[in-house]
């Protein structure tokens, strides 16, 4: 029974991981760029739900939907200030750029909410289920649900629709993939620095 609960543990706590994992691959695979401020995002949408949390008094319905909004719009405006204009360069300038930004974000965070711990207060999702003897924690359990729920759409994303195509055809050869008309915005270095480039017309 030790052992059971083990493993139940490790998998659902895996696949919280592998979530997390999926967006790493996802920047990496399909931009061929390094973002090595990932976990600083992750770690800036749990304070986001602490926030509204503690704050509004919202439950996971809420929050969830607060954080991705957050990381949403920090996402763009980290890209249109910093990643688009290394993302062409060499790898070095990549992982010095977003490793910086991983410092910025991680101490703004320690100086704003300090270095101590903190967790959740009790909400909707509490407690502990007894499944056959196997204790899972219910948090721990929707969010392993979750993850695999979302990973699985992802792949579907990826593998089942027109959009996804296009994005895994324009990480495999760029330059193939507007030859078969698809239209991906690309960067070229100009002597005032990168610039956005025009985008390919169809292919006839």
């Amino acid at each position: 029974m030790l052992l059971a609960q083990v493993i139940v543990g490790g998998l659902l706590l895996g696949a919280i991981y592998a979530l997390f994992s999926s967006g790493l691959t996802l920047i990496w695979g399909m931009m061929n760029f390094i973002n090595f401020a990932h976990g600083e995002f992750v770690m800036l949408g749990m304070y986001v739900a602490l926030l509204v949390v503690v704050w509004l008094g919202g439950g996971p319905e809420a929050f969830g939907f607060a954080a991705a909004f957050a990381l949403f719009v920090l996402g763009v405006v980290v890209y249109l200030s910093l990643i688009r204009h290394v993302m062409r360069g060499p790898m070095l300038a990549q992982i010095l750029s977003t490793f910086g930004l991983a410092l910025l974000l991680r101490y703004t965070a320690f100086w704003i909410f300090s270095a101590n711990f903190v967790s959740l207060p009790q909400v909707s999702l509490s407690g502990t289920l007894n499944v056959a003897g196997i204790l899972m924690p219910v948090p721990q359990l929707v969010a392993g649900v979750a993850a695999i729920a979302l990973t699985f759409a992802l792949h579907l994303l990826l593998t089942r629709t027109t959009v996804g195509s296009q994005l895994l055809a324009v990480a495999e050869d760029r330059n193939a993939a507007m030859l078969m008309g698809i239209r991906p915005i690309a960067c070229r270095r100009s002597p005032g620095g990168w610039r956005r480039a025009a985008p390919a017309s169809p292919a006839r």
